[in-house]
């Protein structure tokens, strides 16, 4: 497990970045800013901070790509969002509510408390 010391903007970002290029096969800042629905400014300087502490590389291209290091981050973080957000929905919250919830959540909880939800609903 990943001690995350990082700030959740930068997590979400890593997430999104990962999403992003499950669904296509070259991210760029530009649809990061359609997806978050942020200023190109504050994406900019947020891929500028993130090749700053290598979590991602940007090529000639402007395409941006995830380090083993962003890469490990991002997977985690989107680990959590998806446990959480499956879980809240087996409990009868909404689906977009859950994922709202999961996206607030999955920043705080603590990793025993992660593992532990984890291996609960393997075995629910």
């Amino acid at each position: 497990m990943i001690t995350l010391q990082i700030h959740e903007s930068a997590e979400n970002y890593l997430e999104t970045i990962l999403v992003l290029s499950k669904k296509q096969s070259e991210v760029r800042s530009i649809d990061i800013v359609n997806e978050l629905a942020f200023s190109k400014p504050s994406v900019s300087v947020a891929m500028k901070n993130l090749r700053q502490q290598e979590y991602i590389t940007m090529d000639e291209n402007g395409h941006i790509h995830l380090t083993s290091k962003g890469k490990k981050l991002a997977e985690s973080v989107y680990e959590r969002h998806t446990l959480i957000t499956d879980f809240l929905i087996k409990i009868g919250v909404s689906n977009d509510i859950a994922a709202e919830d999961a996206c607030r959540i999955e920043h705080v909880l603590s990793p025993e408390t992660f593992e532990a939800l984890k291996k609960y609903t393997q075995h629910a």
